[in-house]
């Protein structure tokens, strides 16, 4: 299994970026679906999903483990909600992805389940958290910034070790994210297309970016 995780980070085809800021959380993925990091598939994939009133998750891997993860993680609240009579802390929903993904990497399957995941939301008491998941199930709460094992890591990771700053306000995190998107999306052949964005504080959650790339030809 570790080396099929190995295999498959540099080829999940996405880029992803979480920030956390002095106010709150900003999320933010490119569109572009691919099949094996070769074939574009899809030119307007939403990786950044919001899952209900409180909660965001994007993910990177295959698509339909993705797809079918955050249905199931979305049902599972509601019921934890119903049953307990109050909603559930981002860091419960976050450990519950990844409670699934640990069973679900550990299940005998011809096709190993690939997902890495980033979660965002805020609690009751109106605080924002970032957690991120890892392929093999394990939960890390994010106090700076993550890109998770996305193909466009690399390079989001080295533009943000050089701007990130402690306390940096909600909208400079809007730009950074931007900016992280744009650089990675410049050399990691399997991202791009468009940038979605949001952001988490204790107003809610609100998509403040929606950006179409569309490539243009021009005689020299």
């Amino acid at each position: 299994m570790e080396e099929d995780i190995k295999k498959n980070i540099l080829h999940t085809g996405t880029s992803l970026v979480g920030i956390v800021c002095k106010e709150g959380v900003v999320m933010a993925g490119d569109r572009k679906a691919t099949a094996g990091g070769q074939i574009v598939m899809q030119k307007n994939m939403k990786k950044v999903v919001q899952i209900n009133d409180y909660l965001i998750v994007s993910g990177t891997g295959g698509a339909a483990d993705i797809d079918v993860l955050q249905k199931l993680i979305r049902a599972e609240l509601k019921l934890k909600e119903l049953r307990d009579k109050k909603r559930p802390t981002v860091k419960e929903a976050a450990n519950l992805i990844g409670t699934v993904v640990y069973n679900n990497i550990r299940q005998p399957a011809m096709i190993p389940f690939i997902a890495g995941t980033m979660v965002g939301g805020f609690n009751e008491d109106g605080k924002a958290e970032l957690y991120t998941i890892e392929p093999a199930g394990g939960v890390v709460l994010v106090e700076d910034y993550d890109a998770n094992f996305s193909s466009g890591m690399p390079y989001i990771l080295g533009l943000l070790e050089r701007q990130y700053k402690p306390g940096m306000s909600i909208q400079d995190g809007v730009k950074i994210a931007i900016e992280s998107i744009k650089s990675s999306s410049e050399r990691d052949t399997a991202s791009g297309y468009g940038i979605d964005v949001f952001t988490i504080t204790k107003d809610g959650i609100k998509q403040v970016s929606k950006q179409k790339s569309e490539s243009t030809y021009k005689e020299e």
